[in-house]
């Protein structure tokens, strides 16, 4: 564990210029805001972790219309006004997603109806894509004109898809969906495999799906300057357990603390909007994937992209792909093609 906290506390964040920030706040909604994510996500968004230290914020915080929710959520304003964060500019507490995606410059879609005992894949899929499906048509009618959607809730990449699916307004770059967890999770593994700090781990990229099918791009990681497949020579260790502890490290978690992950997803929200605002950052982030890397094209998939301006992104599409990374980009590309046509009938 020493060399866990060793490495974990070396991580910093490059801080955003103040070409991308405004005096103006920017409107941030967040579903499921009552949840354990939420929890951990909000008080670092009025602290200025996801958008700087300089730029004004204000929280537009959504929840089921039932009592206890909301409730609860009454209870998360009154923590976040305690906390006197001179960035919160402003609150907003609702049960309405039409008030709460209301003129919002990011929607960040955290709630989701969770798998229950017994339920199927594709039952979760449909009753997830309900829930989607109006938050799409919603956030298209009323959001900002530069609205920004990241979608959390699991499964996040086909939950991305179907929001996407409903907008005529914002286009489909508009919405992307969080890989970053993966990523933050193989850095960590490396760092500790290869016995080195935390930032010395570059360019590890997810491909595909927020699930176990998902694909630690190992062969383009570099650690230390070095690929790192010179540094860790182990390549039966990189091809099993290395992807099988990433892609099930939250079956993992919730084994050992008896619930799902939660401050690592909020960490790794912030870090995935954060990074889509400078310029020139590269990282993981599901997208549609306009048929990059052999996925099928209509599907939302997780890859390498390049931020360009702040929101926006381009697909860094020049990585050469051995047989065995193609084996682990068509596994899971075949479970988003999967996903995708268990509800396509919902989506017109």
């Amino acid at each position: 564990m020493r060399g866990i906290r060793k490495t974990l506390a070396s991580q910093r964040q490059e801080p955003i210029t103040l070409s991308t920030m405004s005096t103006t706040p920017i409107r941030v909604a967040v579903t499921g805001a009552a949840g354990q994510i939420s929890y951990s996500l909000l008080f670092r968004i009025a602290s200025g972790a996801m958008f700087g230290p300089e730029q004004p914020v204000i929280l537009q915080m959504i929840e089921v219309p039932f009592e206890k929710p909301m409730k609860a959520l009454e209870g998360v304003a009154m923590e976040l006004e305690d906390c006197a964060f001179p960035l919160l500019k402003g609150m907003v507490v609702t049960g309405d997603a039409k008030i709460g995606f209301k003129d919002a410059n990011w929607c960040l879609l955290v709630g989701a109806k969770p798998r229950g005992p017994g339920m199927e894949r594709a039952d979760l899929l449909k009753d997830n894509g309900k829930i989607f499906i109006e938050q799409g048509q919603i956030i298209d009618a009323v959001a900002a004109d530069n609205a920004r959607v990241a979608v959390v809730g699991n499964p996040a990449n086909t939950n991305c898809m179907i929001a996407a699916s409903q907008a005529k307004r914002l286009t489909p770059d508009r919405f992307t969906a969080m890989v970053r967890l993966d990523q933050n999770r193989a850095q960590a593994q490396l760092a500790n495999k290869a016995g080195v700090d935390l930032t010395e781990v570059e360019s590890i990229f997810i491909y595909g799906n927020h699930s176990p099918t998902m694909f630690p791009s190992f062969a383009h990681a570099k650690i230390g300057g070095k690929p790192a497949m010179e540094v860790i020579t182990d390549t039966e260790w990189l091809k099993g357990p290395f992807c099988e502890t990433v892609g099930k490290r939250g079956a993992a978690i919730i084994a050992a603390r008896g619930a799902s992950s939660a401050a690592s997803a909020a960490n790794a929200l912030v870090d995935h909007v954060h990074d889509l605002m400078i310029p020139g950052k590269i990282h993981s982030v599901a997208v549609k994937s306009n048929g990059a890397y052999g996925f099928d094209p209509e599907v939302w998939a997780g890859m390498p992209v390049k931020t360009t301006a702040p929101g926006a992104y381009e697909v860094i599409s020049g990585f050469e792909m051995c047989d065995f990374c193609k084996s682990k980009i068509a596994s899971t590309n075949k479970e988003l093609v999967e996903e995708r046509d268990a509800v396509k009938s919902m989506l017109g």
